[in-house]
């Protein structure tokens, strides 16, 4: 028995190795991979577009372009890019064969045709003296803050009750969803912990703030995202102002500990 018992234990060793190798193998550039040459432009005055930013979806790649709109990305056949710029209409573009044929490529992006909404600017008066001037500065009431003895922080504020069309809606967890999501598909846990961790990604993320790669990843959309974050005992507040970068730490964070719990476990602090 005791030697049955060893074997076991081995076979689940290697087996729980040999997935994870798998899983960093899938992410690795596939050996047929080419360069994707092309320009971003603006598709009124086919004026180029600097900084536009480009993600590959399938290997977690991005770039920018440069002061003349050009960009370079390593892909392959059947590869998503996925290309956006401030003030544009985000676009997926499908690699085929025809694109990588070495042509370079013309992207015309088209503007938002949104109004801007009128922000209300409040000043505060101060007269150089510390003592009174500590008092006047404005609270953020939305701090994080850490309670002794819990790993996790919270924020001050109160989470608004959501409203459900149906009892099925009701069912319908993001928190849940995205559990089981990573459960079934490592590997998309696996790609948006690499946008968080890789040093030319993370500089993309920390200035942009419209969540859409987030979205692309975990299959939510926006109303969806907010609902998972509020679960995750994170403000509106915070989720109005953080970054793409701050929010994706965010999910990841509260992914880790709703597994714990799931599993019976101490909840985890952030690595």
């Amino acid at each position: 028995m005791k030697k049955l018992l060893y074997i076991a234990i081995i076979l689940i060793s290697f087996d729980g190795i040999s997935q994870q190798i798998k899983l960093k193998d899938s992410l690795k550039p596939l050996e047929h991979t080419f360069p994707l040459y092309g320009q971003i432009v603006d598709f009124s005055d086919k004026q180029p577009l600097k900084a536009a930013n480009l993600f590959n979806l399938n290997s977690v790649i991005g770039t920018v372009t440069n002061d003349e709109g050009n960009f370079e990305i390593p892909t392959a056949v059947n590869d998503t890019l996925y290309i956006s710029y401030l003030g544009y209409q985000s676009i997926k573009l499908k690699i085929t064969n025809d694109l990588l044929k070495g042509n370079e490529l013309v992207i015309e992006l088209h503007e938002k045709a949104e109004q801007l909404k009128e922000v209300v600017v409040k000043s505060h008066k101060l007269i150089g003296v510390l003592e009174i001037d500590a008092k006047n500065v404005p609270k953020d009431k939305y701090a994080r803050i850490h309670i002794n003895g819990i790993p996790q922080t919270y924020e001050v504020g109160v989470k608004q009750a959501k409203s459900y069309n149906s009892a099925v809606d009701a069912l319908f967890r993001p928190i849940d969803f995205i559990y089981n999501k990573f459960g079934k598909k490592p590997q998309q846990l696996a790609k948006l912990k690499k946008l968080r961790d890789q040093d030319e990604l993370r500089s993309l993320l920390e200035s942009k703030f419209n969540r859409e790669l987030m979205m692309e990843y975990l299959e939510l959309d926006e109303n969806e995202l907010n609902e998972l974050l509020n679960e995750c005992n994170y403000s509106d507040y915070f989720i109005k102002q953080a970054s793409d970068l701050q929010l994706i730490e965010a999910v990841l964070l509260c992914y880790e500990n709703y597994k714990a719990i799931k599993k019976g476990s101490t909840i985890k602090e952030k690595q």
